[in-house]
Order: structure tokens, then C-alpha cells, then sequence
């Protein structure tokens, strides 16, 4: 049997021949477990049981399946007087057989609830449901859940959005955007990179379609590409398209970092960690993709109906 939280019961080999047995202390199931196993001694030092023999791992893992089951429904016994006695009221957690909650779904309250044992997700219903034996972890993980499902909510991010409309940095964040739809980059006229291939910029990879010798003004270069030294001579645009997920896959890494010039001119050859990353990005979006045509293909077929 694996040891992890979520079993009641934790069976290691011990130094000499013979098995460790820890598990969460209930009177009646240590009754049983003593009668099972009545050369079994208990370890101060351990705090667990020491049971000799050379099969005793085996033996003790075939009990503790037997005994799961039991265990088991005794936890949940325990969890549902526990929560009756101090209850939860929250929008967010239904109770029935089981805790069902249901919430936005941000990062924070997956990865909250992926640390309490045996909660598992309900794709079909879109819940998280978790058991009554789990309701003390549960339990000290609902503040930050709640907080994070609160702030998660349409209404609230639709409050922050706003707020952040105001502010400068919202401000020059839309210019980057708007600047980076214009699909240009800016080279040094002394320092064309060619065509159609795979290149790093600060801002991803490229792939360069053409060299308008179209000048750059010097505000917009310090403001939106201050990476971009001009000591190399005026600088001019470039267009550029993404690389293709075979461009990417088929690209030949540099076999060593860029060096400060090819930093300082705004694009070089990407090393192999480089187009990694970038692999991985472009099949993300790949992905999203293929998911957005298929959630439009179902509204049309809906629509037609």
C-alpha cells in the first residue's frame, strides 16, 4: 500500500525483518488490529506499530485493505458529527452524501483543494466534491478558498478592471498591445537579419517577412523597444509573422547564449531551452485554438437547429 494522506493507514519495512504500521488512533480499530496481529508492539519512539516477521509488509497490507472500507465510513461518521457541531454557510458548498463546492476556478482554489485528501473534481457537473472524512482539511483550506472564490467573482474582477482602466500602467499597457498588432520590428539598417527564419526578440520568436527601410522614430523605439540600442546605426522596420510549430520544431539551436552585441541589436539566434519554451507556447495556442473553432462549431450547429 502507498503512503500518502489520503489512506488511513501507513505500512513501511522496518530495520530488521518485519513491517512499521502508523495509523490514525480509534479504539475498536486497534482492538482488531491487536487480535490480527498480536505479536505487534507499539514504538514510543516511532509512534507506530512494529510487527515482526518476514512477511508481515504483505500481511499488514492485505489486513489494512480489508479494513479500509470500515475505516473509511468511521471517518466520515466523524467528519459529518464534526461539521455538524461547527458548520460552514457559504454560497460556494452544498452538502449532501458529500461537501459539493462550486466555485470560480482560479489557480489558488485548485491548488487548495488538490491538497485535501480524496477531494476529487466532477468534470460533468463542474464541482469538486469532497467526502466527510476530509472535513478538517477542508476546513482549515475554506478561508482562502472563500477569499479567492469572492474575488474570482464577475462582478468583482469586473470592479478591479475598472479601477485599473484609470492608471498609467493600464494606459501604457494598451500602447505595448496595440504596438505589438502592427506585427514591426525594429533593426539596424547596418544589421538586416534574414528572412523567413526562426530569431529571438525580448518579446518571443519571430520570424522576420520584410525590411520596409522604413525609418523609426526615435520615441516610439525608447518607448516601446528600449531594449533596441540605436549605437549600431538608425534604426528601420522590419515585419514579422510568428514561426510555425514546424519552423519552430525544425529550427537549429545556438549552441551558446547570445552575446552582447546580438542582445543589443534586438534579435538573435534562440538557444535550445529558447525554442523549447516556444514550442511549448505554440502548441498552448494550438490548442486554444482548435478548443474556440470547436466551441463555435457547436453554437452554429445549435443555432441551426
Amino acid at each position: 500500500m502507498s503512503t500518502t494522506e489520503k489512506t488511513a493507514f501507513e505500512v513501511r519495512a522496518a530495520d530488521g525483518p518485519g513491517a512499521v504500521a502508523s495509523f490514525g488512533y480509534d479504539a475498536a480499530t486497534v482492538e482488531r488490529f491487536r487480535k490480527a496481529f498480536p505479536r505487534a508492539r507499539w514504538s514510543d519512539e516511532l509512534r507506530a506499530w512494529i510487527v515482526p516477521g518476514a512477511t508481515a509488509e504483505r500481511r499488514l497490507n492485505r489486513w489494512f485493505d480489508r479494513e479500509m472500507p470500515r475505516v473509511l465510513a468511521y471517518a466520515d461518521e466523524r467528519g459529518r458529527d464534526a461539521f455538524a457541531f461547527e458548520p460552514i454557510q457559504s454560497k460556494y458548498l452544498t452538502v449532501g452524501e458529500e461537501f459539493e463546492i462550486r466555485t470560480p476556478f482560479p489557480r489558488t482554489i485548485q491548488a487548495e483543494l488538490r491538497e485535501v485528501p480524496w477531494a476529487a473534481w466532477d468534470a460533468e457537473h463542474r464541482l469538486w466534491r469532497v467526502p466527510f472524512r476530509s472535513w478538517e482539511d477542508l476546513r482549515r483550506r475554506w478561508p482562502v478558498i472563500e477569499t479567492a472564490a469572492a474575488r474570482n467573482e464577475p462582478e468583482e474582477r469586473g470592479k478591479r478592471r475598472e479601477a485599473e482602466r484609470g492608471s498609467p500602467e493600464y494606459a501604457r499597457a494598451l500602447e505595448t498591445a496595440r504596438e505589438r498588432r502592427r506585427h514591426r520590428h525594429p533593426v539596424s539598417a547596418d544589421a538586416v537579419p534574414p528572412l523567413d527564419i526562426v530569431l529571438m526578440t525580448t518579446s518571443g520568436a519571430i520570424a522576420i517577412t520584410d525590411v520596409t527601410g522604413e525609418f523609426v522614430d526615435e520615441v516610439v523605439a525608447r518607448q516601446h523597444y528600449p531594449d533596441v540600442s540605436t549605437e549600431g546605426g538608425p534604426l528601420i522596420w522590419a515585419t514579422w509573422r510568428r514561426p510555425t510549430p514546424d519552423e519552430l520544431v525544425h529550427a537549429w539551436p545556438s549552441r551558446s547564449p547570445p552575446l552582447g552585441h546580438e542582445l543589443s541589436r534586438g534579435w538573435w539566434k534562440p538557444t535550445l531551452d529558447e525554442l523549447r519554451d516556444e514550442r511549448r507556447k505554440a502548441r498552448s495556442i494550438e490548442r486554444a485554438q482548435a478548443t474556440r473553432r470547436q466551441r463555435h462549431s457547436g453554437a452554429d450547429r445549435n443555432a441551426t437547429r
